[in-house]
């Protein structure tokens, strides 16, 4: 395995533990990882196995803790275990669906446990293609009063937005939007085809290129910090723009916006709610981990390989020692282009998107455009010695 500080740093913890409290929902979004239902499963984790889940999460010292679902206002015991961790240090955010459980009484009920984040989804800059995306009616009018009021409470808030097909033409004016919402973070989910997600409704990586072009041309001038999910070659593209800035001595090269994750003294600091931002080379079960509502284990909620359960192993033993979580975390298992990448210790791929459209989690980065040296090289050598 790598041997660098940070390389050990994520071989050890997770900077991110995500635990889905539930899969039940009220919403029917196209894109569902989890394709939530209605009702919760009775084989959710307990208030109890919840609570020791959390107790390991702050043993860990893990940075950032998120509960996610479904929708986690389904779970009634939700505001306990905002407080129970709260009391033992730990940041708990909260990722709720725009369903009329998301009241303001709810809010400040988790602003008054300690909730330190909240995440809105917004995939839409308008009711007509938000509420498509979500499968429920009046979900984006929702999901604006939410954002409303926890700017009442004087709480941070997370926008999260899919990108897929069917809202990739609608991505400037849906910035504009999150603009004039006063958000802390963007954060910016490119479509893994698992759950309801379809392969159908995937971007191409020219399509990747051209967003992410959008994406660093607007952190630039935002108060906000702009961070991707699953689309890992987005580091690859800012450190390539950040370079050609430099060589060509703009006044940009010296500013110091953009993802924190690229600064190698991210570790440790926060934004305005005090909660860390990434670190440079994050990618499934590389200091990210995703808790199933079950107790289950995987490398994220997007890759259905599971590396072990809670109800039977210690998130730390599964983390550091599950063979599935040690061999992701190897860069030399990586093949393809992007084993050959140069880019392939602060990228990697998205491991999930190369096991939904392949079955092998080591495969290459299917929504990757980019060439790497070492690959046009090897690729020019075998066509040449085709003609020896």
């Amino acid at each position: 395995m790598p041997g660098t500080a940070a390389d050990m740093s994520s071989s050890e913890r997770p900077f991110i533990v995500i635990w889905e409290v539930t899969q039940a929902c009220n919403l029917a979004c196209l894109h569902c990882r989890a394709s939530a239902q209605p009702q919760r499963s009775l084989l959710e984790l307990t208030t109890l196995e919840g609570e020791s889940l959390i107790r390991q999460v702050r043993e860990l010292n893990v940075p950032v803790f998120v509960l996610t679902g479904g929708d986690p206002l389904k779970r009634p015991d939700v505001y306990h275990l905002v407080e129970y961790g709260t009391r033992l240090g730990v940041r708990v955010s909260m990722s709720p669906s725009a369903t009329p459980l998301l009241t303001r009484d709810a809010l400040a009920e988790l602003k008054a446990r300690g909730l330190a984040r909240l995440a809105i989804s917004l995939d839409g800059s308008t009711v007509a293609l938000h509420d498509r995306f979500r499968g429920v009616a009046g979900a984006f009018d929702r999901a604006l009063q939410a954002i409303c009021w926890a700017g009442e409470l004087a709480m941070p808030v997370q926008i999260n937005s899919t990108m897929t097909r069917h809202n990739i033409h609608d991505f400037d004016a849906l910035a504009k939007l999150v603009e004039s919402l006063g958000v802390v973070l963007w954060s910016i989910f490119f479509l893994v085809p698992t759950g309801r997600g379809k392969v159908e409704d995937l971007l191409s990586g020219e399509e990747f290129e051209r967003l992410f072009a959008k994406m660093y041309d607007l952190s630039g001038r935002v108060s906000f910090d702009i961070k991707t999910t699953e689309a890992m070659h987005y580091r690859r593209y800012f450190l390539k723009r950040k370079t050609q800035e430099r060589l060509a001595g703009s006044e940009a090269a010296a500013r110091s916006l953009g993802p924190l994750w690229l600064k190698s003294s991210a570790l440790g600091q926060g934004g305005p709610d005090g909660i860390p931002r990434a670190t440079k080379g994050i990618n499934d079960a590389k200091g990210f981990v995703f808790v199933s509502h079950a107790g289950d284990v995987y490398p994220s909620g997007f890759l259905p390989l599971s590396g072990g359960n809670i109800r039977r192993r210690a998130l730390a033993e599964i983390y550091r020692a599950s063979p599935l979580f040690v061999a992701l975390r190897d860069s030399a298992q990586l093949k393809g282009k992007c084993g050959a990448c140069e880019f392939k210790e602060i990228c990697g791929g998205s491991r999930a998107r190369a096991y939904a459209l392949t079955g092998d989690p080591f495969a290459a980065e299917p929504c990757c455009s980019f060439q790497p040296e070492a690959w046009i090289a090897r690729s020019s050598a075998a066509v040449s010695s085709s003609f020896h």
